[in-house]
């Protein structure tokens, strides 16, 4: 456990598209016993009788012996000829279903490759789904010890260069109870020695926090052309609410990472420190009491990425009649956003276009305990936000006193942006997160640029 981050940072993780094609498996026909034919029988004359028997049987009985073995002759003859008429047969059917089968196994290896071609030509094109899907089967590829959940998702965001990550982590009782046994020599047994709680939670933190650090750098490491600029990581576990005894699957850790700031870690260092790193260098959220299951809040769900749910790339627009929101005009989205945050729950107020000092819209979650102001900026962009807008978001924030900011555009944002915003009260959401949301609240919606030029 103390070396799952360091054991594997001289493998490479790239999947060469070459070992996941497939060729046509049919073992070679094997007709066993039914590839010789059996003789044909052969004509024996009976022998002759000697002279004794030919004076006391006489020549009569000689020849019903002869008609007696020429009948029997033709009748193996019809035996022989009716078992090979059969084998031929058989032999038949069984080069017709192994043909069959030869023709299927080539049919779907041709299907599967044809799909490998599609998923390396996507990936070089930056398609959302190629990404998604081979990068989750570089971090399926990855080597972890037989007992750790193998279930991990990928989501990739092209507009912000973004790719999200759901990782299933072992549980907190991953870490054995006892560190060492005692030989107790006079009492004649052995006694185990109970870890600390404390010493339990720092072994899985520090696990947690390598298995988090393997991902991001198995990720950048398999996309040697950039196209990921940004890595989420979600860690959660499917487990028990002692509580309850309700299925729970409680996020543990939660971090955003730029392949700058990636960049400047020295993994291989014999001082380097998981835990210190994700939190002081990536800002990350890690669980204080994960024996408690205590969850933190991802910085971005993963269904905001998930290509099962999100595609902006709209192919059937000539018959898909969601609105398009880049046919909206700048306050026509803004209104389109505080009506999606009504329907959200939160009570809304849309500012007038003048002297709104940067805020669009402002959120207000009303619940006594947890109440909050979220100031909210809307960008019916189809470049890139700059990072700039993402500082002045974050100086109003602080001039409007208010809880949080979020920042929601019909693009993407760069890796400079994500950078600025971390460990800070802002949230961005891109085109593809949109679009989960308004999946989410059964809001029609798409993103279709046709070509027109927004900010």
């Amino acid at each position: 456990m103390e070396t799952v981050l360091r054991s594997q940072l001289h493998r490479d993780p790239r999947i060469p598209f070459s070992s996941l094609r497939r060729r046509p498996e049919v073992l070679p026909l094997d007709l066993g016993p039914l590839a010789d034919p059996k003789p044909a029988p052969t004509w024996q004359p009976p022998p002759q009788p000697g002279w004794i028997k030919r004076t006391f049987l006489g020549a009569q009985q000689y020849e019903e012996t002869v008609r007696q073995a020429e009948a029997d002759f033709a009748q193996a003859q019809a035996d022989h000829q009716y078992r090979e008429t059969r084998r031929q047969m058989e032999v038949i059917e069984r080069r017709r279903a192994h043909q069959q089968q030869r023709a299927e196994a080539e049919r779907a290896a041709a299907e599967h490759n044809a799909g490998i071609d599609a998923m390396e030509a996507g990936l070089r094109a930056g398609d959302r789904h190629a990404v998604s899907n081979y990068m989750n089967l570089v971090l399926r590829a990855s080597p972890y010890p037989a007992d750790f959940p193998t279930e991990r998702m990928t989501g990739y965001v092209p507009e912000s260069s973004l790719l999200a990550v759901e990782w299933y982590l072992p549980p907190p009782e991953i870490v054995p109870e006892h560190k060492l046994y005692k030989h107790a020599i006079r009492r004649k047994v052995i006694e185990p020695a109970a870890r600390s709680l404390t010493e339990t939670r720092q072994i899985y933190q520090r696990l947690i926090a390598q298995i988090a650090l393997r991902a991001l750098r198995e990720v950048f490491d398999a996309d040697p052309a950039q196209r990921i600029t940004t890595i989420v990581f979600n860690g959660l576990v499917r487990t028990v609410d002692p509580a309850t005894g309700q299925q729970i699957e409680p996020y543990l850790i939660t971090m955003r990472a730029t392949r700058e700031q990636f960049s400047a870690l020295v993994l291989n260092e014999p001082r380097f420190k998981p835990v210190e790193c994700i939190r002081k260098h990536f800002h990350a959220d890690v669980s204080p009491h994960p024996d408690e299951l205590e969850a933190v809040k991802p910085v971005m769900p993963f269904s905001m990425a998930d290509p099962r749910i999100v595609d902006p790339v709209d192919i059937i627009s000539d018959i898909d009649k969601r609105p398009n929101l880049l046919d909206l005009h700048h306050k026509e989205f803004e209104a389109f956003i505080q009506n999606l945050f009504t329907r959200m729950g939160f009570d809304t107020k849309l500012y007038q276009a003048s002297g709104d000092g940067g805020v669009d819209c402002v959120a207000y979650d009303a619940r006594p305990v947890a109440s909050a102001k979220i100031v909210v900026q809307a960008k019916l962009y189809t470049n890139t936000v700059q990072p700039t807008h993402v500082r002045d978001l974050y100086g109003t924030v602080q001039h409007e006193g208010a809880t949080k900011g979020i920042m929601i555009t019909t693009s993407g944002y760069g890796p400079d942006s994500y950078k600025f915003a971390s460990g800070k009260p802002l949230e961005l959401i891109d085109g593809a997160g949109l679009l989960a949301l308004c999946h989410e609240h059964n809001i029609p919606a798409r993103i279709l640029n046709r070509g027109k030029k927004k900010p």
